[in-house]
């Protein structure tokens, strides 16, 4: 029986494998990069989208497998490992899924949306629910490639997609580990006042965006100071980057928070079960992660 399965982004198997044993998850096998398991689901972290309530069903046909999905509900998602043609020709006879790139700022499908596979092509796996909103937990974007001076933007617009909110005209928002201004260049476009701190100067364009202030100086030399939002993606030892989220938090000083934890090497699975710990916070890998996971958290 399987009772939850769990989609890896590429390349980060190992780190959900080892997050599930810590959590006591017994993964009974891997079709692709889905953990297959018969203990309930549970929050992961490493995991992009979890199927939370699967069923094996017989697929003797196309059409059995389409009508089966069918009757269950109306939007699906497929994650293909193989019999690509047998998937095609079931998929074709669903309603068709939109997924196209989300215009930032935007809040995620709010469709419900299930998603399905074939383990055998006589041998269906579909989970009506499933953890994220998008296919696959894949959350693309219309991206800027003129503006901003790297991609990292694309985290922070995920995770604001994800927490359903994001800095308004007005706010004020500090940017730790600034440079060369990814961030402070996707904050400052929504309107809002951002304090971008860092050793190393911003890029130039981005240093003379209306609302952008900087300062020279180190991200954990800061006292807080009372911001709406507190963004990070500090180059730090997790360990490192926990103390100071904590400080800002239990001083009451932020009233949101978005942070990149970054491994260097092992991932430390230590540091994410502490920020998770965090009441109100949340750690995820997001699809626009690499080796790395991003914590939010809101006062409110």
């Amino acid at each position: 029986m399987i009772a939850a399965a769990y989609l890896a982004a590429e390349g980060f198997e190992a780190a959900l494998a080892d997050e599930l044993a810590r959590r006591g998850v017994t993964v009974s096998d891997w079709h692709g990069r889905l953990a297959l398991s018969p203990d309930p689901p549970v929050d992961a972290a490493w995991s992009l989208d979890t199927w939370l309530a699967p069923q094996e069903l017989p697929a003797p046909s196309v059409k059995a497998a389409a009508d089966a999905l069918r009757g269950m509900q109306r939007n699906w998602a497929a994650y293909g490992v193989s019999h690509y043609r047998r998937m095609a020709l079931i998929a074709d006879r669903l309603p068709p899924v939109k997924a196209a790139p989300l215009v930032f700022p935007s809040l995620p499908p709010a469709s419900h949306l299930g998603a399905w596979t074939l383990l055998e092509p006589d041998r269906l796996l579909a989970s009506p629910p499933k953890s994220s909103p998008f296919v696959n937990g894949a959350c693309a974007f219309v991206e800027d490639r003129a503006g901003p001076p790297s991609r990292a933007y694309l985290k922070l617009w995920e995770a604001c997609t994800r927490m359903g909110m994001w800095p308004q005209p007005g706010e004020r928002c500090l940017d730790l580990g600034a440079s060369p201004g990814g961030w402070t260049w996707a904050i400052a476009r929504l309107g809002a006042h951002v304090v971008a701190v860092d050793k190393a100067p911003l890029d130039p364009a981005v240093a003379a965006m209306p609302g952008v202030e900087m300062r020279l100086d180190s991200a954990f030399a800061l006292a807080p100071e009372p911001v709406d939002w507190l963004f990070s993606d500090v180059i730090a030892y997790p360990d490192r980057m926990l103390a100071l989220v904590r400080r800002w938090i239990e001083a009451g000083a932020a009233k949101r928070v978005v942070c990149t934890l970054k491994f260097q090497g092992a991932t430390d699975h230590d540091a994410a079960e502490a920020f998770a710990a965090i009441p109100g916070g949340r750690v995820m890998h997001l699809f626009h992660n690499k080796h790395e996971l991003t914590f939010v958290w809101s006062a409110a």
